[in-house]
């Protein structure tokens, strides 16, 4: 089509639909759409059969998303423009906040951490003090585990900065005890939401794959841990978290990340073992292009904000009683739990008979995270994209290493991976090496640097139990255990007090009841003790190949002693 302008033909331009819309998507962007499609798969049965029982109206629901998902498929594969596979990946995360809520209107079980999170805001919303106090009948009235300690007693006190429970209370005083599971789920939602908007486009479903498909977060938010809400504020900050106070000064967006990682800060202790990795990496990076004194202005001005801000929060709870405050936020490093988890503790607790020296496990993890920590100021320019993840590699060695320290902090994982590449840090500040950064140096740093920790667990792992064990006499049957005659030898040269328990799995059971048996073993005596369940009858499942072992555990220092019991056949 042509026009004449001056005496001059043109043609008038054509209109042609953007690159954007009308590119083919990329190969990557097609396979995490699909990827997070699947993912809603995962769990959807169990919760379909829960629901056709006993809430057919969400199982109504959750037939209808097995339609959408098996569609989201079909267009996650055959859609030819990038705009229209975006909009597939809006319908992902839709369809994954539907079955959320499905998932949620069915209701979970509670566990120690949702009773303590209702008594928390409870006392709270009636204006008495929520640390330095202990609620065991809370536990006893809900039919819920607690965490065992190695002194022989039990954590029933609050032990988690306060913001949670804050941000609990008002929807507590308006819907009562729900509030508990219904605000971290609600959040959920928002942080899935967040990181999609956040994320680079073809990256959008793997924020509803790790947030929503996999049952796992879904499955915290629902028994109110109030490690969710941390996580929810820290995918902002995590997002493309290099350019933090890029020329040497801190933007708007800037200060609002600290504020979130202040307040991160104030509602669970997780993230205090990312701060440090993150202010380091920002040091870093700005000390590339800025000198050392503007790089760390930068920094302490963020970390100012994000102090104010955390102190802020709990000012209140400071204010009633600065003791109980600090004595409760740091009851998780001081408690000494028994241990429990799938870390490198296990080798003492699953596959031999226990160790004399378990602290050395606890030390083995604050060496590694200091060692991270080292190797991460060293050799920024490889470790930086790595940043969301070392911090939670300490708690491998821990006696406590539960999964979840691990699994509830993986949506930053795929924030700074899509946002926080190699190339942000190739030009990062690094200390120079003694003798240069040759591969072999390099190799040689780093295997000194973690080398403590792996002596620490050497050492743990290698150290037999303090106590030598004979069970003489198992008052039961296959069905349970009412009573047990242990013969203990203190095969040390300190004194111990024990305290038992027993086992059919990775959990341990409550205390038994020591009825004959001295309550300290001095070094190398020998006693007999005549125990029974505190319960009074100590349940056996019935499974193939059951292994009962009866754990011995004591405090300062601590230790574990295990052995098996013998079970009595008709």
């Amino acid at each position: 089509m042509s026009k004449t302008v001056g005496g001059i033909a043109t043609h008038a331009p054509l209109i042609h639909p953007s690159p954007s819309q009308s590119a083919s998507p990329a190969p990557l962007h097609r396979a995490i759409t699909l990827l997070a499609v699947i993912s809603l798969f995962i769990g959807t049965r169990g919760e379909w059969s829960t629901a056709i029982a006993s809430r057919p109206e969400a199982g109504a629901v959750i037939m209808l998303g097995y339609a959408g998902i098996l569609i989201l498929g079909v267009l996650a594969l055959a859609v030819r423009n990038r705009r229209a596979l975006v909009l597939v990946d809006a319908g992902v995360l839709l369809l994954g906040i539907v079955l959320t809520l499905c998932s949620y209107a069915l209701g979970s079980a509670m566990n120690d951490e949702t009773v303590l999170m209702t008594q928390a805001t409870h006392e709270l919303v009636h204006g008495h003090a929520v640390y330095g106090h202990e609620w065991p009948w809370v536990f006893q009235r809900s039919h819920v585990g607690v965490t065992k300690t190695m002194s022989g007693g039990a954590d029933y006190s609050f032990a988690y900065p306060p913001l949670a429970v804050l941000l609990n209370a008002p929807v507590y005083a308006l819907i009562g005890a729900k509030a508990i599971t219904f605000v971290p789920t609600v959040l959920l939602i928002v942080g899935a939401a967040t990181l999609w908007v956040l994320l680079p486009t073809p990256w959008r479903s793997a924020a509803t794959a790790v947030c929503l498909g996999f049952p796992m977060l879904k499955g915290y938010a629902a028994m109110g841990y109030p490690a969710i809400t941390a996580l929810v504020l820290l995918i902002p900050v995590v997002i493309n978290w290099p350019s933090i106070g890029t020329g040497g000064r801190l933007r708007r967006s800037d200060i609002v990340r600290a504020g979130l990682l202040g307040a991160a800060c104030a509602t669970h202790q997780l993230p205090w073992f990312l701060t440090p990795f993150l202010l380091v990496g920002v040091y870093a990076v700005r000390r590339g292009e800025l000198p050392a004194r503007a790089a760390l202005g930068v920094v302490a001005r963020f970390t100012a904000i994000a102090a104010v801000v955390a102190l802020a929060a709990n000012a209140y709870f400071i204010a009633q009683s600065p003791r109980a405050w600090i004595t409760g936020l740091a009851l998780p490093f001081t408690q000494h739990g028994v241990p429990h988890g799938q870390g490198i503790m296990g080798l003492s607790y699953y596959f031999t008979d226990g160790s004399s020296r378990l602290d050395f496990y606890s030390y083995g993890s604050m060496l590694l995270a200091a060692g991270l920590l080292t190797l991460f100021v060293l050799f920024v320019r490889r470790l930086g994209p790595a940043a969301t993840v070392l911090p939670w590699c300490a708690f491998y060695l821990a006696t406590r290493s539960q999964d979840g320290y691990y699994l509830m902090m993986t949506p930053l994982w795929v924030a700074a991976a899509a946002t926080a590449t190699g190339s942000d840090f190739a030009s990062a500040w690094q200390p120079r090496l003694p003798f240069g950064r040759r591969r072999a140096v390099s190799a040689m740093t780093a295997a000194a640097v973690l080398a403590p920790a792996a002596v620490c667990v050497a050492v743990a792992a290698a150290s037999g139990p303090p106590i030598r064990l004979t069970v003489s006499d198992v008052r039961g049957d296959s069905g349970g255990i009412h009573g047990l005659t242990v013969r203990a030898t203190n095969s040390g040269d300190t004194a111990l007090t024990p305290h038992f328990a027993s086992s059919t799995g990775e959990s341990t059971s409550s205390y038994w009841t020591v009825r004959e048996g001295p309550a300290v073993l001095r070094p190398h005596q020998s006693a007999r003790y005549v125990l029974v369940p505190g319960t009074g009858r100590y349940s056996l499942p019935h499974r193939a190949h059951l292994r009962v072992r009866l754990r011995v555990f004591t405090d300062r220092p601590q230790t574990l002693s295990s052995t098996d019991i013998q079970i009595p056949t008709p």
